[in-house]
């Protein structure tokens, strides 16, 4: 009889255990996500609206005069970013003659890439239904750096980002246009976990889940006015806390529940929202007949997401892949094979140019690892995996 390790049982009775999609519990979720937000604990707010905290930019800007009161405002938001809805609001943020010269520009480059054919998809929505423009922070640098530094250079976006990421933070932004009729998204979590399928989500311990939305903050610009008529975003405030929420958003149950618990904040030109990339969100239905509803989406990363050395996995690929090509001919154990690409080639399909590394058949491109492994199943020659490895790389450079 084979006894299993006393390691292994324990991980397997214990946390390890409970990264199943097999885990999600409606009540769970909801004895989580139904409770009120006591405005009283969070001094600095101007109201709860909607289950969400929203704040004022005079409020917050008045208290970023002294280090130690800047401190307390950092505090508050990150409390309520993490122990509290997830949710806030920072009304009057942008000025609203700068959004517009932002919108210009935006404009003008979704209207060039739509006749160039270039134009974005959206990963959670049908196509068509809204206007995607990846890459929008560098795009606007390079089309107009007057407006960009009007538009970045916004106190109230850096101090979200402080709050939730500390500094060293870094920006990407994607302008999510849905048309008049526009469907809505699919409720779904975001970047790490929430852009992983079922089954790959599930080869991540607990703790890596609780880790994830730590390391993004999730946010928007608004472009217009935006009742919730418009498609403003659909939120599930507190969601955020539920440890299986990546392995859940799939689920119709948990797709029926959000479209009855939702909430949608009303929102006006040059106001922020900025949430848990964990709490359940997803663009709304744009109901109107007239209205192109703008918002500007960040994804703002920690400074931390990233290795301390800068490496060359192309050059590292292509020294070692004739003898994996070989040594895989000779019989060496497959596992061992893995093991070298694995340590060798970049496993993660991001950070890339989603205009020309479009995600088939995934919410994800192929990673530089999966070329490798398709290679080796496919004994492709070394130069022929040059070649891809080499189109990889310029798919995923940003001109």
């Amino acid at each position: 009889m084979t006894t299993t390790p006393l390691g292994v049982r324990q991980a397997l009775a214990g946390e390890a255990a409970v990264t199943s999609r097999e885990g999600f519990d409606l009540g769970d979720l909801r004895s989580i996500v139904e409770v009120e937000v006591a405005l009283d604990e969070y001094p600095l707010a101007d109201a709860v609206v909607d289950r969400a905290l929203v704040y004022r930019t005079e409020d917050l800007r008045g208290g970023l005069r002294d280090l130690d009161q800047a401190a307390a405002v950092r505090s508050e938001l990150t409390r309520a970013l993490h122990d509290g809805p997830g949710v806030i609001v920072i009304t009057g943020a942008i000025e609203p003659a700068v959004v517009d010269r932002a919108t210009e520009v935006f404009e003008q480059i979704i209207a060039e890439e739509g006749e160039a054919g270039t134009g974005g998809g959206d990963h959670y929505a049908e196509p068509g239904a809204n206007d995607r423009l990846w890459n929008a922070l560098e795009k606007l640098a390079v089309a107009d750096p007057e407006v960009f530094v009007d538009y970045h250079g916004s106190d109230m976006i850096d101090l979200a980002s402080l709050a939730w990421l500390g500094p060293g933070y870094q920006i990407t932004a994607q302008v999510n246009a849905i048309n008049p009729g526009g469907a809505a998204q699919m409720p779904h979590r975001d970047y790490h976990v929430g852009f992983m399928t079922d089954d790959v989500a599930e080869r991540y311990p607990i703790h890596a889940h609780r880790l994830s939305p730590l390391l993004t903050l999730q946010g928007g610009i608004a472009h217009c006015h935006m009742p919730p008529e418009t498609g403003a975003t659909m939120l599930l405030p507190h969601s955020h806390k539920y440890e299986l929420g990546y392995l859940a958003w799939r689920r119709p149950e948990l797709i029926e529940y959000f479209a009855e618990h939702h909430v949608q904040i009303e929102l006006d030109k040059g106001d922020l929202v900025f949430f848990s990339p964990a709490v359940f969100h997803a663009g709304g239905h744009n109901r109107t007949n007239d209205v192109r509803r703008m918002a500007n989406l960040l994804q703002i990363s920690s400074a931390m997401g990233r290795a301390t050395e800068a490496v060359d996995r192309e050059r590292i690929v292509n020294a070692i892949y004739p003898v994996l090509l070989r040594r895989q001919e000779e019989g060496l154990d497959p596992t061992v094979i893995a093991c070298a690409v694995a340590a060798s080639a970049e496993g993660y399909a991001f950070p890339t140019n989603l205009d020309r590394d479009v995600p088939i058949g995934g919410l994800t491109p192929p990673s530089q690892q999966d070329l490798v492994l398709e290679a080796l199943a496919n004994k492709t020659t070394p130069d022929e995996l040059a070649a891809q490895l080499t189109a990889h790389r310029h798919r995923r450079a940003t001109h």
